[in-house]
């Protein structure tokens, strides 16, 4: 069984700048992800894709096998993130010269995330016969009991509607918000899909104090937080 870890970091940053570069715990964030992975003992090679020179340089630093240079295409504010992966999973082939089993790619802006977490996540995909897998928490808001939208006419009204009204939120279906840590996908789904969520996509549960991904100063102020509590993210 081959597997590759993809890790990858666009240069520009809209809700915190550099943020992929940015220190926590004394290390820049996208080290994390790259120890993370090495540790794990699982990967052939962890690889790097990225547009931006100083996080590639960085990421050879802390022991990315392969850092992978991202075209332009694919490195606009509006530019999707599974070409990316593919992109660097077909660069990294021509590299080594054989193929990937399996690919897990470590969103660098979700730290948190364990060694268990990574282990685990993997085993699933590859016991389960699934085509990928994602990893979420379980959500704090519910579509079916306090989640709601405004329509056309201005008036609100539940995200999601039931036969039977739910008068208790423990009662609700229960949901998961995405936390954008971990993605994995066995080598076929990954390059002959064009989304995320396929037929046989199937969810890895973590806990919400490790679920937490940087978007904005507050994030990051959060994540400090419990990085520091930790003491380390491995």
């Amino acid at each position: 069984m081959s597997r590759i870890c993809t890790i990858c970091a666009r240069g520009g940053s809209k809700g915190v700048k550099n943020k992929n570069v940015k220190l926590l715990l004394n290390m820049p964030l996208i080290a994390h992800s790259i120890n993370q992975a090495k540790k794990s003992e699982l990967f052939d090679v962890v690889a790097v894709s990225s547009d931006n020179e100083e996080i590639l340089n960085i990421s050879k630093q802390y022991g990315a096998d392969i850092v992978v240079e991202r075209p332009k295409e694919m490195a606009t504010d509006n530019a999707a993130k599974l070409p990316v992966i593919q992109h660097c999973v077909e660069s990294a082939e021509k590299i080594v010269g054989y193929r990937f089993d399996t690919i897990v790619d470590l969103d660098a802006t979700s730290p948190l995330r364990s060694l268990e977490d990574i282990k685990n996540a993997t085993a699933m995909l590859e016991n389960s016969g699934a085509s990928n897998l994602i990893t979420g928490a379980k959500s704090r808001r519910s579509p079916y009991f306090n989640l709601v939208e405004i329509n056309k006419q201005g008036y609100v009204g539940l995200s999601k509607q039931l036969d039977t009204a739910i008068t208790r939120r423990q009662d609700a279906p229960i949901c998961y918000d995405m936390n954008a840590s971990i993605y994995a996908w066995t080598r076929q789904s990954l390059l002959t899909s064009d989304s995320v969520f396929q037929s046989e996509t199937i969810l890895f549960e973590m806990p919400e104090e490790r679920s937490i991904d940087i978007d904005s100063a507050l994030d990051f102020e959060i994540v400090s937080m419990l990085a520091n509590k930790r003491g380390e993210l491995i």
